[in-house]
């Protein structure tokens, strides 16, 4: 009897052995799997984009011009308009996703966090096309005929903001386009932040509280450094959302290659370039340009991405070192 349960313990210590094994090699096997994609993707478009780096070298994105009959192309102005409305996004969101997640956790009622929550996750659920049709239909004629003439009239005579708002009120344009942006990831954001506001131990609130703290004061010191990891990746996430965001701003921004001061003014973005003309290319200058674009995208979104990494170690070491 002793014999055949050692056997049996030998049978099912095996079968355990070879279970971890093969979990362990299919984890590995899934990372590997990771790496080699994303090292396809960066291959792909070194090898796309080198034509066009190779003959406009630097100055390919140092020149705004973007002329196809000539074979004339820089990539500033996409550049610059994917810069500065992710940028303006991001200002309008950031604000707003952390006091939708500040009154979900600690102020809503019970019977509102429940509908306010479902909501935020449905406009999450938006196809960004839908933003794009909305935008174009109904928040571009409302800028054009109340919002923007109010900004040209009062901000426009001021010495150093004035020329953020010059211009005619066409309606479309980089102003918009942040807008449209910014409502796109702000469910993101902020559902997000929500969850991890959620983390944080009662115990460390009721603390707070019982000292005499109010609800601002709980929440910007005790919830906010317990769980900035969480924020800044809630931020990073709608970021990268705004850096990529393709057919959203297509509809709204005017798709002009230029740079122009005024936030009332066309302009385009990588992605809204890529989509209009990759279809249209003829050549092969032409076609590795709108790759080389997709290059410094990804190049713009992996620099972003490792500074917030950067950040992020550095508050943590901050952190240790005045425990």
């Amino acid at each position: 009897m002793n014999t055949t349960a050692a056997a049996f313990d030998t049978r099912h210590a095996a079968r355990q052995r070879f279970r971890e094994n093969l979990f362990k090699g299919a984890t590995l096997c899934a990372a590997l799997l990771v790496l080699l994609l994303l090292g396809g993707v960066v291959l792909s478009l070194l090898h796309g984009s080198w034509p066009a780096f190779s003959h406009f070298k630097f100055a390919f994105l140092t020149r705004e011009v973007w002329n196809p009959v000539t074979d004339e192309f820089g990539a500033l102005a996409p550049v610059y308009g994917t810069l500065v409305t992710s940028l303006i996004a991001m200002l309008i969101a950031i604000p707003i996703s952390f006091g939708i997640a500040m009154f979900l956790t600690e102020l809503a009622p019970a019977w509102l966090k429940r509908p306010v929550g479902v909501a935020i996750e449905l406009l999450a659920a938006v196809p960004s096309i839908i933003f794009g049709i909305w935008g174009l239909f109904v928040l571009a004629p409302v800028l054009q005929r109340h919002v923007q003439p109010t900004l040209i009239e009062y901000l426009g005579p001021l010495p150093i903001v004035g020329k953020l708002f010059h211009g005619p009120p066409f309606g479309i344009g980089v102003l918009t386009a942040s807008i449209v942006l910014a409502i796109m990831v702000l469910p993101f954001i902020s559902a997000v932040m929500r969850d991890v506001f959620e983390t944080v131990p009662d115990v460390l609130k009721e603390s707070g509280y019982g000292l005499g703290a109010t609800t601002w004061e709980v929440v910007w010191k005790v919830v906010v450094p317990y769980s900035r990891t969480g924020i800044v990746g809630g931020i990073m996430l709608g970021l990268g959302r705004a850096l990529g965001e393709t057919m959203a701003v297509t509809f709204v921004i005017g798709n002009a290659h230029r740079i122009s001061p005024s936030l009332l003014a066309p302009g385009t973005t990588i992605s809204a370039s890529i989509a209009n003309e990759f279809t249209e290319a003829v050549g092969d200058l032409y076609t590795s340009s709108l790759v080389a674009l997709g290059a410094l995208l990804f190049l713009i979104t992996f620099v972003v991405i490792a500074a917030a990494r950067f950040m992020l170690l550095r508050l943590d070491r901050r952190a240790l070192s005045s425990v």
